[in-house]
């Protein structure tokens, strides 16, 4: 039985791209592409945003994954990156790459490193190993190697439901002050 609200009932295969704002569209392809090595796939440049009619000059640039996924970000040319969330801490909004296991992980950390980026981490969740830096737009990346076996994952699926019941409980009792 497929659970309650699954995204397998629309049909949903996988992320296609995630796109955020860019301060400088090279200097984030040199951070995507030279630095984390995925390539620079696909460049849309318009004066016009097709889904409202805006007249906004932009380049969108696509970085494609090994899953052929992508990346991607929009450089609006007035040299500004997206603001953090003033009500959000830095460490909450992020995307998390996968890398292929934790020998790449560490060489992608020496590799950051190297370029004089600021890397927090190896971070040990149990079912996978992460680390994280900030892009140059203020991006939090989190690179990320599975070490978790497949049991564990499947045996944890099936609580998620329970889980996130109580942790909606305790934010209820919370609110009412009554969580002691």
């Amino acid at each position: 039985m497929e659970p309650q609200g699954a995204a397998g009932s629309l049909g949903i295969a996988g992320l296609h791209h995630f796109a955020w704002r860019c301060r400088d569209a090279e200097e984030t392809r040199h951070f995507y592409e030279d630095l984390l090595g995925l390539p620079l796939a696909h460049i849309i440049q318009s004066d016009r945003v097709p889904s409202t009619g805006e007249e906004t000059p932009y380049v969108h640039i696509f970085f494609r994954m090994a899953d052929g996924s992508f990346m991607a970000f929009f450089d609006l040319g007035d040299d500004t990156a997206a603001l953090p969330s003033p009500n959000t801490p830095a460490w909450v909004n992020h995307i998390a790459l996968l890398v292929p296991d934790e020998d790449s992980l560490a060489r992608a950390k020496a590799r950051l490193e190297a370029a004089g980026v600021d890397v927090i981490g190896v971070t040990d969740h149990h079912i996978i190993r992460s680390i994280y830096c900030f892009d140059p737009n203020g991006l939090r990346v989190e690179l990320t190697a599975r070490t978790g076996e497949k049991r564990a994952l499947a045996e944890a699926a099936g609580r998620v439901h329970g889980e996130l019941q109580a942790w909606t409980e305790r934010k209820r009792r919370r609110r009412a002050g009554t969580e002691g």
